[in-house]
């Protein structure tokens, strides 16, 4: 029996990106399509099957341990992205400046879709959603520099909505405008979810 609920939700890809060299600047390169390969897109920074451990995980391993890299993919919502410039209080934000991968627009509440979510586009490219992106101050460095007096107030708009991290499932291209399906995993909510948060 299939574990993974094809959903009616749909995206389509607004804006994709790559980042270099991000100890260089975390700014996205504008791109028309990427290949995703099972290690990421060649010649991005969060490219490769496996990465040096960050901050986020820090509860189970010491930073710079070799891990699974399952953040090759910055996923944002091009409403989500409208919701925190409202709230920053300016027109927009660039893409660019987050160092997303792809903006996509047409699902709601797109940070909080189920861990294990895919998208899958009508070729098979299909990326697995990790978890909840968090916001970090990286990007309020970029964006203080595009809007100065701005970048502060990133991080408390961005809190529920930076989007997911994602890696690749299915290799294939993705190309601007291209429409994914939400697949999500067909099981209920944990019941003591709540429990273990409280600790």
């Amino acid at each position: 029996m299939p574990a993974l609920k094809p959903t009616d939700f749909t995206a389509r890809i607004t804006w994709l990106g790559r980042v270099a060299d991000r100890a260089a600047s975390l700014t996205a390169e504008p791109l028309q399509e990427v290949m995703a390969g099972f290690a990421g897109v060649e010649g991005e920074e969060h490219a490769g099957l496996t990465r040096p451990s960050c901050s986020r995980v820090l509860s189970q391993y010491e930073r710079g341990t070799e891990i699974r890299n399952v953040r090759q993919f910055s996923i944002l919502s091009s409403e989500e992205l409208a919701a925190i410039a409202a709230e920053m209080g300016v027109e927009r934000l660039e893409p660019s400046w987050l160092g997303a991968s792809i903006v996509i627009e047409g699902i709601p509440d797109f940070s909080h879709v189920p861990p294990s979510s895919r998208l899958q586009n009508a070729g098979g490219t299909t990326l697995t959603i990790d978890m909840e992106n968090r916001p970090c101050q990286l990007p309020a460095k970029v964006i203080e520099a595009e809007l100065p007096g701005a970048g502060r107030a990133f991080k408390p708009a961005a809190e529920g909505r930076r989007g997911v991290t994602a890696w690749v499932e299915r290799e294939g291209p993705l190309r601007l405008g291209d429409v994914l399906t939400l697949h999500i995993p067909d099981q209920p909510v944990w019941s003591c979810l709540d429990a273990a948060r409280a600790g």
